[in-house]
């Protein structure tokens, strides 16, 4: 029995140490190249086998699939679960919407249903308006008011701009950029606009990019992440508004799969800390967003600070 009980304590070790081998070798076979004076790290048989890999870090640069999955949702038939909460500054809920909602498609139009709703607090004004912005740009999204006619999902030769937008208006298309395009530089934001282009030479200084393959969610796909540099100073870290920003890519179409990140900031004029993960799905022949978390605390000068969590849950399309 004694016997029994050392051989099989011996494979057990011996098991161990074959996976903390492997766990050490894999992490020196990443290979750290320059492309366009940036270091990116990338697997080592990667750059050994001549994979062209500076094609696919600019396809994925220059991506556009993650807003076409959002600009499908204009044409299509789904439902989805709204779930809204505003929070206090000790995070106890204030107000709040949960709602089932079904989007209708028809005659190059869409409406929507609401099927479902629960609302707490001062979520809307007495006319019905929303009292906060976050659920604004939220029904942006996802809630479709009266009846809307003649849009596609087209985004070749869409630019969303700033342009002859002011005000709240202007805001908005802000944060839409921000959303769909994280990682490019935005125009009219005070002391970060510039900040937020993750590709440009002051970036490659702060920053860690890093592509490999990788499992995600029974699939292989592309993982392509971008985190702030370990040894910053406190200079260097107040340049910082991207504190982590990964994305998954099918590794045939190139299709963004999920994407998750995280941005915070503060000045005397705003602040801001936020983290949303989106996940995708497959409908036919086109991208869809399957689920949104977002949980977010910011403050605009003359505006309320605005703390919320929400989460979409979107299916039944058609």
């Amino acid at each position: 029995m004694n016997k029994l009980f050392l051989i099989s304590f011996f494979i057990f070790l011996v098991q161990i140490n074959f996976a903390q081998q492997k766990i050490n070798t894999d992490k020196k076979n990443d290979t750290t190249v320059f492309i366009d004076n940036k270091k990116v790290t990338l697997p080592d048989v990667w750059v050994r086998n001549n994979f062209d890999y500076k094609k696919l870090l600019q396809q994925i640069k220059d991506d556009t699939t993650f807003y076409k999955a959002f600009r499908n949702l204009r044409i299509l038939n789904f439902s989805s679960y709204n779930d809204i909460k505003m929070l206090d500054k000790n995070a106890a809920v204030k107000a709040s919407l949960f709602s089932k909602t079904k989007q209708n498609r028809s005659d190059n139009c869409r409406t929507m249903d609401v099927l479902e709703q629960k609302v707490t607090g001062d979520f809307f004004d007495s006319k019905g308006n929303y009292n906060y912005l976050t659920p604004e740009l939220y029904a942006g999204l996802f809630f479709t008011t009266g009846k809307v006619c003649g849009e596609n999902n087209i985004v070749k030769g869409r630019n969303l701009t700033v342009s002859n937008k002011k005000g709240l208006e202007k805001y908005k298309e802000q944060l839409k950029m921000l959303f769909f395009n994280p990682g490019k530089k935005i125009p009219g934001i005070p002391f970060i606009g510039n900040k937020l282009d993750l590709y440009d030479d002051r970036a490659r200084k702060i920053y860690d990019y890093k592509l490999d393959i990788v499992e995600f969610q029974g699939k292989i796909c592309y993982q392509f992440s971008i985190t702030p540099k370990d040894d910053l100073g406190l200079f260097k870290r107040d340049d910082i508004v991207i504190d982590d920003m990964t994305t998954w890519f099918d590794i045939k179409t190139l299709e963004v799969l999920a994407r998750n990140y995280s941005l915070s900031y503060k000045t005397g004029f705003y602040s801001f800390d936020v983290s949303m993960e989106v996940e995708m799905m497959r409908i036919g022949d086109l991208m869809v967003p399957k689920v949104l978390r977002y949980k977010g605390n910011w403050d605009v000068i003359f505006k309320k600070r605005e703390r919320a969590v929400f989460t979409a849950t979107l299916f039944d399309f058609k």
